[in-house]
């Protein structure tokens, strides 16, 4: 029997019994680990209040052996809010939508519990207190988050040189298939022609250049917007149920 200690955001709760949840966090240390939280179901629980989604822990573990993820879940059995990032989230439809679709692009991107995924828990941490804080459009947020996440899975799409040949850019084509933006002789089939606009708008949010990225257009955001949407699909195979609800 061990004791294990992690930060941690909470991605998801479940019901378990009549007053206990299976939580499911991604942690710094440890990636995702799903955990059985007793008794947090109780309207006196003050333990429920830092496993609600959205909010940053610092979670305390009890496994049955010597490895955190083991044949049965391990217990949480202490934590301590470090930032109660619901609390600016939750009470507004974008923020929350979006926040909602951060939570699940970490844990599809995360499938294998107990995989330490540092830079992906990093990426979550700082969107979330981003997002709370208000301090950019919440559609950008999430989709500097997604494309960000999308790189440090090895995923990263390219916005100026051939995602095929290498060629220098601007290049006008754009193929999900391909990895991003291809010139006219890599031109495959579905491949789509968007505006130079849109391509330098998701550049600017993949490598942090907020000024640029809150001075678009709105037209050039939805079209940006369409664009990572498409490319996170094809790499994850199938679509996040919770982007259908983002305001765009």
């Amino acid at each position: 029997m061990s004791l294990f200690r992690d930060d941690g955001i909470v991605l998801r709760t479940q019901k378990l019994g009549e007053a206990d949840r299976i939580i499911t966090l991604l942690t710094r240390g440890h990636g995702r680990v799903r955990a059985v939280a007793r008794g947090v179901r109780r309207t006196k629980s003050k333990f429920g209040a830092g496993l609600e989604p959205f909010s940053h822990a610092d979670v305390q573990f009890f496994a049955r052996g010597s490895e955190l993820i083991g044949r049965s879940l391990p217990l949480c059995t202490q934590t301590q809010i470090i930032a109660p990032y619901g609390n600016g989230i939750v009470t507004d439809y974008a923020r929350y939508t979006a926040g909602t679709a951060m939570l699940e692009t970490a844990e599809r991107f995360t499938e294998n519990e107990g995989e330490p995924a540092v830079q992906q828990y990093l990426l979550l941490v700082g969107a979330l207190r981003t997002l709370s804080r208000g301090e950019h459009e919440p559609h950008l947020i999430l989709d500097a988050f997604l494309l960000r996440s999308l790189a440090v899975n090895g995923y990263a799409p390219s916005f100026d040189d051939c995602a095929k040949c290498g060629i220098h850019g601007p290049n006008r084509h754009f193929s999900v298939a391909a990895g991003g933006v291809i010139c006219g002789d890599c031109r495959v089939p579905g491949s789509v022609v968007p505006s130079s606009e849109a391509i330098a708008l998701l550049s600017a949010l993949l490598t942090g250049d907020w000024g640029h990225a809150d001075a678009c257009e709105a037209r050039h955001v939805r079209e940006g917007s369409g664009l990572v949407s498409a490319y996170l699909h094809w790499h994850l195979e199938r679509g996040l149920r919770s982007l259908r609800y983002v305001e765009k």
